[in-house]
């Protein structure tokens, strides 16, 4: 009964949950992030909203730098910290500007990946990453 209510963990155990919380939300994104990739190789008509200026074809860009590269630095743990602020810029732009009038259901999976990064921004990737052997260099 007491490890139900046990509030002190390992820092093994915090690594573990980071790998885990690293993987899944980078897998989950490169969901969102490789079709916008296929759209912007396919040649055709870009088909993506343009915010706070910029272009179409530069906010597909962007957005795909943000699901696609950075989600393969955060799986791996590759400067982790550094790669989670543009998928969290994108999430945060999706929130309140291209879902900013729209009902909560359509702003909540966009909520969902900025909480599950922010963890990731505060404490980095773990020891289970690229990131301590770049450390040790």
């Amino acid at each position: 009964m007491n490890k139900i209510f046990k509030t002190d963990y390992s820092p093994s155990q915090v690594d573990a949950v980071l790998l885990v919380l690293r993987a899944a939300v980078a897998a989950l994104m490169l969901t969102h992030g490789i079709p916008k990739l296929q759209m912007l190789l396919s040649g055709g008509e870009i088909q993506f909203p343009g915010v706070m200026g910029l272009s179409p074809g530069f906010s597909l860009f962007l957005t795909i730098f943000a699901e696609v590269v950075c989600s393969i630095f955060i799986f791996f743990g590759v400067v982790t910290r550094l790669a989670v602020i543009a998928p969290m810029i994108t999430m945060l732009v999706a929130v309140l500007m291209i879902h900013g009038n729209d009902p909560f259901i359509n702003k909540e999976l966009g909520l969902l990946y900025l909480s599950l990064y922010l963890p990731l921004l505060i404490l980095g990737s773990g020891k289970y990453s690229f990131d301590l052997v770049l450390k040790s260099i």
